[in-house]
């Protein structure tokens, strides 16, 4: 093994860690240059780590890696964006740990994926601007899916491959698309999507991140549109996504 492979710098997002042994953490990062890995930090529960500032979820930061008997381990690591106005928000926190938490579950280790690891940065980075969080989250999930080669089918009926009309239609999950009101009792998972519903996750779909801006749904549409694209993505993972409960906590406890 040369020196340049017992030794990596990345630039990091910290997707979550865990104990490790008496006084280390175990990480799961995303990087840039090699997707998914996971990490040793030596020492990083101790008071008088330096390392460990530079190691909470999803906290992007610039790591220094060596080669160790069957880990990376950190030697270095430098904050490069801390995303402190999620850390002061506690609806943020749970809304960047639902966009981590995507980005975990969809992923697998050594896979390397740029655009995915760019979004990823530039969704955590727009939710500390003043954009509406709809967006921010409704984009991400629709570029996520695109990326990962889950795009849903919105234009045209899965089952007769004729146009969608602009009428009230059906979504189903198990074949990843819009099916027509003929169509729909061909499919056991379908669920009602309204015309106003379908329109924005087309917009979503099709549009760059200044484009999407211009989405003002009606409140109902919002909800509608979050619950297709909640049952889409926990299909496709097969599993619950936890954070979702974090979050519909969070909300309840705001209203109350």
């Amino acid at each position: 093994m040369t020196s340049r492979e017992r030794s990596r710098r990345v630039d990091a997002l910290i997707l979550r860690h865990q104990r490790w042994g008496e006084a280390d953490r175990l990480l799961t990062i995303f990087t840039r240059e090699h997707g998914k890995l996971r990490i040793v930090a030596k020492g990083a529960r101790k008071t008088t780590s330096r390392k460990a500032g530079h190691l909470e979820p999803f906290m992007r930061s610039a790591l220094q890696l060596a080669q160790g008997r069957d880990l990376w381990i950190v030697t270095q690591a430098e904050t490069i964006n801390a995303f402190l106005p999620i850390r002061d928000d506690l609806q943020l926190m749970g809304i960047a740990s639902y966009v981590i938490e995507l980005l975990d579950k969809f992923t697998y280790e050594d896979g390397i994926n740029q655009p995915l690891y760019r979004l990823a940065v530039e969704t955590l980075e727009r939710l500390c601007t003043s954009d509406p969080v709809f967006v921010v989250l409704r984009y991400y999930e629709m570029r996520l899916l695109d990326i990962l080669g889950y795009r849903p089918q919105l234009f045209q009926c899965i089952g007769c491959q004729e146009e969608i009309k602009a009428e009230d239609q059906y979504f189903s999950a198990l074949v990843g698309g819009v099916i027509c009101p003929g169509c729909g009792h061909k499919y056991e998972d379908v669920r009602k999507i309204s015309v106003a519903a379908l329109k924005y996750l087309r917009h979503f779909q099709r549009s760059n991140y200044k484009e999407a801006l211009a989405a003002t749904p009606a409140k109902g549409v919002m909800q509608e549109v979050e619950k297709i694209m909640q049952w889409y993505l926990t299909y496709l993972l097969e599993r619950a996504i936890n954070s979702q409960v974090f979050l519909q906590q969070i909300r309840k406890d705001s209203a109350d």
